[in-house]
């Protein structure tokens, strides 16, 4: 059986994981100037949905910091401690975000009831439609531009932080409606600007839930996408002395992935031709998977290996 020893890290990876990082980056600033904004035009426009939805800017700002700090963290190499790397802290942030996501939608949800049920206010003000209109077009390309980025390196994180941007773009859309229907709908109709945050409330939270799952799957070692073992059992499969596949057992750790595999060979070879058979499956699977950091492969005589032997 062979000793695992960490591979150096992919250097097409660490460049995507850096550009990734700069995107996120560029999204907290973004958001840092669209929370003020929106906050400012909520107070001085007189809209409650508009405030609510500055609040959820705010919470994206300290989300996207977050995950900026996780992908940095993930990417340090491995060190005595952390023999495997610091992967777990990719799913780990988005896991906290997310978290952060759910709890959030909740405190407005209930402020946003509060502000249904009170005395008759002013309508808000026209301009804050303006704002809300600017708001949307820059979140949806924002989306669009991050979830570009967290699906090349394939990050969970980056991926949560995308969303926040569609979540945000959404909000900013239901209040939008709701300070239309007031302005339009005349006395009585002011409640519409609260109902819009209600709204929005339940949007932040159902993204916050949806992007929960994945990333405590991933912190439980959950099974990745079996196309990738179909793709390691295959790749082991082509080396010549490899009689057979066996068990094949694969986890992400953060942006990479970690395989143990058991193959049968001929059980009459030297210790030495089966430990270079290993190192062949070893190089064939991550040669066929990119982000394949490490592999440890088990030999097993082909005659009690689960596999027949090949013609």
């Amino acid at each position: 059986m062979e000793t695992p020893a960490h591979l150096p890290e992919h250097p097409a990876l660490a460049v995507n994981t850096d550009a990734a990082r700069r995107v996120v980056l560029i999204g907290a600033i973004v958001n840092v100037v669209l929370s003020t904004a929106k906050f400012a035009a909520g107070v001085l426009g007189h809209s409650y949905a508009l405030i609510a939805d500055g609040m959820e800017s705010g919470l994206d700002v300290a989300s996207s910091l977050v995950i900026w700090g996780g992908l940095k963290y993930a990417a340090k190499r491995p060190d005595p401690d952390h023999p495997y790397g610091h992967g777990k802290a990719e799913p780990l942030s988005a896991l906290i975000v997310s978290a952060t996501l759910t709890g959030a939608a909740l405190v407005l949800a209930v402020l946003s009831i509060q502000e249904i049920f009170k005395a008759q206010r002013e309508p808000p003000a026209w301009w804050t439609l303006w704002v809300l209109l600017a708001v949307i077009v820059v979140k949806e390309g924002l989306f669009r531009r991050v979830i570009s980025a967290g699906e090349a390196i394939g990050s969970g994180a980056v991926r949560t932080d995308a969303w926040h941007h569609r979540a945000d773009a959404v909000t900013s859309a239901a209040a939008f409606t709701g300070i239309l229907i007031a302005r339009l709908g005349g006395p009585g109709w002011e409640r519409a600007d609260s109902w819009a945050a209600l709204f929005a409330c339940g949007v932040i939270g159902f993204n916050g839930y949806r992007l929960l799952v994945p990333a405590t799957a991933e912190i439980m070692d959950t099974a990745p996408d079996p196309e990738i073992t179909v793709r390691v059992r295959a790749a082991a499969a082509t080396v010549p002395g490899v009689d057979g596949v066996e068990k094949c057992r694969v986890r992400k750790m953060g942006l990479e992935f970690y395989v143990d595999l058991h193959v049968g060979v001929d059980g009459l070879i030297t210790v030495a031709a089966g430990h270079a058979i290993a190192h062949q499956v070893k190089d064939a699977v991550r040669a066929a998977e990119g982000r394949v950091a490490d592999v440890l492969v088990h030999v097993e005589p082909a005659n009690v290996c689960l596999y027949p032997r090949r013609k």
